[in-house]
Order: structure tokens, then sequence, then C-alpha cells
């Protein structure tokens, strides 16, 4: 500290306002003397993971149904956390617990969800749900008391999915701006979007099952977005720079039907129960968005699969 003092010093300046000593009572701590009160206390995480201790211990299958508010933020973080402490990044098998929600989530709905944990939400999230999704799966649908059509209403806040990693998400309803934004790998069907949808997208599907706001698509360089076009209009709402309408194979097909499918037992969606009804015919009305760089990269590896495949060939 003195060299610094004396190096300031000897530049004219002043320092005794800066380096002030702040009258106060005598005995008063200068200096930290406890820490700040933690935010988790009484979280609700806690009581999951002390439900769930069953399947923590031995991974034997757990099931659930809590009360959830606005004030419960991060809902199954603490909980992904414990699991990922015991079992490593693999988490548990598919299915291993199933919780379900009534109420009103409050942020962060989901957050880093491990594999082998479903929640299932029946009302509404708040911003940053299934943030950092990592494997499990997260649900929200409509309580089943709702009288609105579930596809004219916001049931999920903004930037929904930041910087998911891998899992599914299925929302029966419309979410606000930037979802999806930095997915590297999570799939999730959605039945509406605001602005910015799939921004700086690098992995994963991601099915929009109606309107969509302006720019989407911006710094997308990964994953693939499957988008109905409702009225007819979805190009002009398209960021182009990095992205392009891709014609659907028969991988596509199945893809996309296997999502609307899950979505479909998981919210009972009606939308999705329309589309499923005529198939073929809703296949017609979905783009595909794909990144150029993407498209390449898949190209250039499945000529090299080739290759490889006719030199064994040749060799054997």
């Amino acid at each position: 500290m003195k060299p610094a003092i004396q190096h300031w010093k000897a530049r004219g300046v002043d320092l005794s306002m800066v380096l002030a000593t702040v009258d106060v009572p005598d005995g008063t701590p200068l200096s930290r003397a406890m820490p700040q009160p933690s935010p988790l206390v009484g979280a609700l995480d806690y009581e999951l993971v002390a439900h769930c201790k069953p399947a923590v211990d031995k991974r034997a299958p757990v099931s659930g149904s809590f009360k959830v508010r606005n004030v419960n933020r991060t809902v199954g973080g603490i909980l992904s956390s414990v699991i990922t402490k015991v079992w490593g990044a693999e988490g548990l098998p598919p299915g291993t617990i199933e919780l379900e929600f009534q109420g009103s989530a409050g942020q962060s709905f989901g957050a880093w969800l491990a594999p082998g944990i479903e929640l299932t939400l029946h009302g509404d999230a708040n911003d940053y749900a299934g943030k950092g999704l990592s494997g499990g799966v997260v649900t929200v649908r409509p309580s089943e008391q709702a009288t609105f059509a579930a596809e004219d209403s916001v049931v999920v806040g903004n930037t929904v999915l930041y910087g998911a990693t891998a899992g599914r998400a299925f929302f029966r309803g419309l979410a606000g701006e930037r979802f999806a934004v930095r997915n590297s790998g999570a799939d999730a069907v959605v039945e509406g979007i605001g602005d910015h949808g799939c921004e700086y997208m690098t992995g994963g599907n991601v099915v929009v099952l109606g309107p969509t706001g302006r720019n989407f698509a911006a710094g997308m360089s990964g994953g693939v977005a499957y988008v109905l076009d409702v009225d007819g209009c979805f190009e002009s709402r398209c960021n182009f720079e990095l992205v392009g309408f891709d014609e659907m194979d028969a991988q596509d097909d199945k893809t996309l039907f296997e999502l609307v499918t899950e979505h479909h037992r998981r919210t009972g969606s009606v939308v999705a129960e329309r589309l499923l009804a005529d198939w073929p015919a809703a296949l017609r009305r979905f783009v595909k968005v794909m990144p150029h760089d993407y498209k390449r990269a898949l190209t250039e590896l499945g000529e090299k699969e080739r290759a490889a495949e006719q030199a064994q060939a040749a060799a054997a």
C-alpha cells in the first residue's frame, strides 16, 4: 500500500479525502465481520431434496406434487446440484424423478435441470425458465381450471432456455421475447413467441406452433428451428444473415412428429392435437430454418463418414 501512496503523492495527488478515516464509535468493525444472510434459506428446493432422497441415494423412482409461488426461484437447481454431486453429469435414468407443481413459479423455473428430473408446472412461469437446462424435462401448461385458450395466452416469460445444453421443454401457450437464446442442445416446443426467437442458438431443435415476433434467428449458427407459418408471413420476420429456409427430409419429419406428439402427451395441447389429426397436411405448413454454416458442417461430416465407410468396405 505504501509504495502506491508514495507513487501518487510524488505526482501531487491529494489523497486526504480518499484515505480519510470515517468517524465511527469505538469498537465498530472496519472490515466484514459476518457473511451476508443466505438468500436460499427456506428455498423450496430443500423440500424437494428431502422428498427425493430415495432417488438421490439409490436412483429409486420418486414422484410428488407441490405448490409453487413467484417467490420460489430457480426451482430444481439445488436438487440438480445434489444429484450431480452423487451421480455425476449423467444424472439419473429418464423419468426417475417426476414432480408436479401448481401455481405461478418465480424466475428460472427448472434451471440447470439434471438428467432424470421431470418438472411439470400447472400454471405459469416467470422469465428464464429452463435456463441452462442440462438434460432434464420442463413442462409448463395452464391450470386445468383455466378458462382461457392456452394458445392465445402467455404461460412463460422472457429469455426461456437461455444457455440450455441438453434436455427437452414443452410450453402449452405463448412465451415472451428471446426464446431459446443461446440454446446449444435442448429440444423445445412452444405455441408462439415474441421477438428475437432462437437468437445466437448453436444447437438443439426448436418447434414453434404459432406466431413469432420480428428478428427470428438473429445470430443463429447451429441447431434447427421448425416454424408453423400460421399467416404465411414468417419470411418477413426472419433474419437471414446467417440462416436460410431448407427443404424438409425424412429425418426432419420424424424429429418434428416425435416432438409434437410428446408435446401433446405432456401438455394436452389442442394445437398439437389438430396438427396430428392431419399430419401430412400440417407438415406442409412448417418452415425449416437452417444455419448456413451448420448445414455445410453437417454435409462435410456426412461426406467424411461415407468415405470412411467406403474405404472400410473396400478393405474388407
